[in-house]
Formats: C-alpha cells, sequence, structure tokens
C-alpha cells in the first residue's frame, strides 16, 4: 500500500500529484473538509482523522479507497466519462429538450487557481474539435484546449457534500480549495 496510515497530507499530493484532485475529492467526501486548505498538512492521515472524530474502521476505508484511486489506470491520450456521469448527462439533457446533443467539454480563465471547466450542451462539433466517446456520450473539446484537458475524467458524484460533475485533471498542478478551479 502506497498510503497508510503514517503518510502526511502533503505526502499524499506530492507522491501523487496526477490524482491529487481525485484524492482531494475522495477525501474531502469522507468528512475531511482541510484538505486544499492547507491547514493541518503536515498531520499524519491516522491523527487528522483522529482529531475529526474518525474511527479506526473508517480510516482504513478511506485508506483503502485512496490506495485504489492511485492504482486506476490514466489514458493520457483521451478524454472519459464514468459510466454514471454519461447517465446523468443523458437524462439532463433528456430533461432539457436536448436528447442526442453532445457535451462540450472546456476550460476558461476564472477563479482562485487559473482556470475554470465548462461543460455544456452541443448539438454537434465545431471544424476544431476533437470528437470523444464514452457510454453513448459524445464529448467535443477544442483542439487548442487538448495539452490541458488530456487525460480528464469527468465522473458525477451525489452525496452529503454536494452533487455535481467533478473533473479529474492529471495535468493540473494546483487547485483551490473549493475544488472550483485549477492552475496548470
Amino acid at each position: 500500500m502506497a498510503i497508510h496510515r503514517q503518510i502526511t497530507i502533503d505526502q499524499i499530493f506530492e507522491q501523487f500529484p496526477e490524482k491529487s484532485q481525485k484524492l482531494a475529492q475522495e477525501m474531502s467526501q469522507a468528512g475531511l473538509q482541510c484538505v486544499g486548505c492547507g491547514a493541518a498538512t503536515y498531520e499524519t492521515l491516522e491523527a487528522g482523522m483522529y482529531g475529526h472524530g474518525f474511527s479506526d474502521e473508517q480510516i482504513d476505508a478511506l485508506i483503502e479507497r485512496l490506495n485504489t484511486i492511485i492504482a486506476e489506470e490514466i489514458d493520457p491520450s483521451t478524454i472519459t466519462l464514468t459510466e454514471r456521469a454519461a447517465k446523468k448527462f443523458q437524462a439532463v439533457a433528456e430533461a432539457e429538450g436536448k436528447a442526442g446533443y453532445g457535451l462540450r467539454f472546456a476550460d476558461k480563465p476564472g477563479g482562485c487557481s487559473g482556470f475554470e471547466y465548462v461543460l455544456d450542451f452541443s448539438p454537434e462539433p465545431s471544424p476544431s474539435d476533437e470528437v470523444f466517446h464514452a457510454y453513448g456520450v459524445d464529448i467535443y473539446v477544442n483542439s487548442e484546449a487538448l495539452s490541458r484537458l488530456l487525460g480528464c475524467e469527468i465522473d458525477y458524484l451525489d452525496g452529503l457534500n454536494g452533487a455535481g460533475f467533478k473533473i479529474s485533471n492529471p495535468n493540473a498542478k494546483g487547485a483551490c480549495s473549493c475544488g472550483n478551479s485549477q492552475a496548470y
């Protein structure tokens, strides 16, 4: 196991920068809201979780989920949707009268870290788009943004800490603590 009880939050992100967004999302979903704000990043994962009232079983379960994330393969040559995200996109498209539309995926300058993601409906690709396919959804990405977005995985999460599309980008070098913007 690469992630264990005695590793610090800083070490997790230093050792696995290409997975940092996904790891931070998992820790935040588990209730470690200090991830990303710089608070107590020198603490071990165990000490931080004990400080937040977690049990040994909860600590072990989170460590297992984090190690599953770092073991996942990233395909740096594509952009993917999880099956859950594809189903949610199709359901929203249908509800908005846009069944059959593709997903426009982009980023734009903004937010406290430099760039914000953009997800929108698009009836067809533009001539400058690269087209990716995942679970019956076409994903349109302008070729100028490919260097920043290749390798991204778009997921949909629905939990106590909110619902929405979550993007894991192996090219991101930093992100704001709210998770709404990233730096390359």
